[in-house]
């Protein structure tokens, strides 16, 4: 990169991260496969494009006012980017966080000054104190306090939709078959499938969901599942929420944990790239997505953060071993 431009702020950073061609874990393919590498973003997520976005659009309306309470239930990632924020822009921080969460991605939100609060992950999804439950009801008791909502605000969608998507049809030169992408809150794969089926209605869109969460079974069959619990961070939910644009999807692909974990072992250790268990849900997926395709057919993945947020769980053999993993 030759990119020699001094930036006013950390915010200016955000966006543009590189797109590279994977070349070992791919050999068995006769298609190429490329990988936006998002976790480059600075505080390392491809969640840094919403939480500006979001802050930004709610000051530009009003609803966000200086001195004011930033409030946001996240599985860590849109937190640490809303936290970035509002460090840069003047606000206060408080995110509600699965007692799941990694304790790197805790450590990093405590080190931005965010406060955190903790849900129980074995409460049943209707219960009042559920992770998204919890959220809305402290909102509306917490004075002067703004409450993105990134799993019901469609503006979650259109960042991507503005910028994710523009980058990787410019950087695939306008000639992609299929894009993989991961659906947590399904802000990433909406926005930037709408993008590329606006620029070429053939480019296959496809979301990749985790074992437990009720996506899948409500793409294919309409129906709302009972979800199960499972461990990967970042994909999946257990309710219906208003970012799922399943309008734009071509397919789902459903990966358990085990191959997710195990997945983003196997990226680190072929191609040398550290990415979390989100990215390896996402590659397993791409794998299946990909095996047909012919030698001039091209696939897009996102990898969406980096595995310096999972060094004690999916890559500590320890944490590993007790999970039931290895």
């Amino acid at each position: 990169m030759h990119d020699k431009r001094v930036y006013d702020s950390i915010l200016d950073v955000i966006g543009n991260t590189p797109m590279v061609r994977l070349n070992r874990i791919t050999r068995d393919l006769r298609c190429s496969v490329y990988a936006k590498l998002e976790f480059l973003n600075p505080s390392g997520s491809a969640k840094d494009r919403i939480a500006r976005h979001l802050v930004e659009v709610a000051e530009a309306d009003g609803r966000l006012q200086p001195g004011d309470l930033i409030l946001e239930n996240s599985s860590g990632n849109t937190a640490m980017g809303l936290g970035m924020v509002a460090v840069q822009k003047g606000y206060r921080m408080k995110a509600v966080v699965r007692d799941t969460l990694s304790k790197e991605k805790a450590d990093s939100l405590t080190a931005l000054g965010v406060e955190l609060h903790r849900v129980d992950t074995s409460l049943d999804p209707s219960h009042p104190d559920s992770y998204n439950n919890f959220t809305p009801r402290l909102a509306r008791e917490l004075p002067h306090c703004y409450f993105p909502d990134q799993h019901n605000n469609r503006e979650n969608n259109d960042a991507h939709f503005r910028t994710t998507g523009p980058e990787i049809w410019d950087q695939m030169d306008g000639r992609l078959d299929a894009v993989v992408i991961g659906m947590g809150t399904g802000g990433t794969v909406g926005g930037v499938g709408r993008f590329l089926k606006a620029q070429d209605p053939r480019v296959k869109v496809v979301a990749v969901d985790v074992e437990g969460s009720i996506f899948t079974e409500y793409f294919r069959t309409g129906v709302v599942g009972k979800p199960h619990p499972y461990l990967l961070e970042g994909l999946g939910d257990e309710f219906l929420i208003g970012t799922a644009d399943f309008t734009v999807l071509d397919d789902i692909v459903q990966v358990s944990d085990r191959d997710a974990f195990h997945m983003a072992r196997r990226i680190a250790r072929e191609e040398g790239i550290l990415v979390g268990g989100s990215s390896g849900a996402v590659m397993h997926a791409a794998l299946q997505v990909a095996r047909d395709l012919g030698p001039e057919a091209r696939v897009a993945v996102l990898f969406a953060d980096g595995a310096s947020r999972y060094l004690s769980t999916i890559f500590n053999d320890e944490w590993m071993v007790a999970k039931g993993m290895m």
